[in-house]
């Protein structure tokens, strides 16, 4: 079912957006039994995790990072069974941001920071959308299992995820006409994006925001993405570039001009990637012999090249591969502004793009009207 495919996405650490020198001060009911708070974010390419004691309901932390990060909070109590799962999410951000609850962490306000108190609006605004969703997740995964693999079912599914997402892309939309010069804006336009970003609809949205957000430090980099997205958008000459294969051997996209060729993006430890490749097989098996191959490229991470093989062998992936073992620092994959897989592109024998992203039977129908039903 392609749709669940997008809601399991395998999907690549989301980049932050100089240096902020935060600090974070949180004030719990103090006869709470809360013990100690611990903090996860990502610096660069380093998850940092750190905690401290909790006094009287009290904590804080600070220091630096190099950008406007996400970070994670969490908070443990003397009773382990009090208080399941009390997290709630905050930016780092230069400032003191204020968390306060008369209760627990996870229903704490946050204020003091601009960034962060948008951000707790823009999830007021969306909350309608992301109850909706929440709930469609709950059904499925309340359905049974011999449901859950029902076509009836996967379409039902389907459907309702779509009318989610078309209103969750006007409400989006909404807020960032509201809120041009808001980071969370920036963030929004993310959220459009999804899994496979579109240039031509996200441009427009981008250059909706102000110019002082634009010419930020944050919009600075997303427009360097979208120009990224811009030269992989069908119709344009795919970008070459090489890597070396299984045995070492370096082969270059361009070699393979002449023939229809799918570009897929997947790798070993991808449970979407895997459960899709069935269906690579299929329509490989079907159009091998009518000008038309593949060459995928593995994130598969260093020192995993066992892993890679044995997943091309076990999954029958009987083409082209390559791999610089980068994980998602794969040349190749920031090359063509990859942040989730599976991914895929459709070349032409002149190496221009004519299609991306099919999955499912998709492919397969697309080769049928290149080459003709078999």
């Amino acid at each position: 079912m392609k749709k669940l495919i997008s809601l399991l996405l395998a999907v690549a650490p989301v980049m932050a957006f100089a240096q902020e020198n935060f600090t974070i001060k949180a004030q719990i009911a103090p006869a709470s039994g809360a013990t100690k708070a611990l903090i996860s974010y990502r610096s660069g390419d380093k998850v940092i995790s750190d905690s401290t004691a909790i006094t009287n309901g009290a904590f804080t932390f600070s220091g630096q990072v190099p950008d406007i990060t996400m970070a994670r909070l969490l908070v443990k109590y003397n009773k382990p069974a009090q208080k399941k799962q009390d997290i709630n999410s905050v930016y780092l951000v230069s400032g003191t941001t204020l968390i306060n609850s008369t209760d627990s962490l996870s229903k704490a306000t946050i204020s003091g920071t601009k960034v962060n108190e948008d951000a707790e609006n823009y999830e007021k605004f969306m909350k309608p959308v992301n109850d909706a969703r929440s709930a469609l997740y709950a059904e499925y995964y309340a359905a049974p299992e011999d449901k859950r693999k029902s076509k009836e079912f996967g379409a039902y599914i389907d459907k309702k995820d779509d009318s989610i997402s078309t209103v969750e892309g006007k409400q989006d939309s909404l807020y960032i006409l509201g809120h041009n010069d808001s980071y969370m804006s920036l963030q929004a336009l993310r959220g459009m994006g999804g899994a496979y970003p579109d240039y031509a609809k996200l441009q427009p949205k981008f250059d909706m925001l102000s110019a002082g957000l634009r010419a930020s430090k944050a919009g600075v980099k997303y427009q360097d993405y979208l120009n990224i997205l811009k030269n992989v958008s069908v119709g344009k000459i795919a970008p070459d570039f090489a890597q070396a294969d299984t045995n070492g051997n370096v082969v270059k996209l361009s070699s393979f001009r002449g023939k229809y060729v799918l570009l897929d993006f997947w790798a070993s430890w991808c449970g979407p990637c895997r459960a899709e490749n069935p269906n690579v097989v299929k329509a490989f098996n079907s159009f091998k012999g009518k000008n038309f191959t593949i060459l995928s490229v593995s994130l598969d991470r260093p020192g995993k090249k066992d892993a890679w093989l044995q997943a091309i062998h076990k999954d029958h992936l009987e083409w082209n591969h390559v791999s610089d073992l980068k994980f998602w620092d794969n040349d190749a994959a920031k090359l063509y502004g990859i942040q989730a897989i599976p991914q895929n592109l459709l070349l032409d024998p002149d190496g221009k793009i004519i299609a991306k992203d099919l999955f499912g039977d998709d492919l397969e129908k697309k080769l049928g009207e290149i080459f003709g039903k078999i």
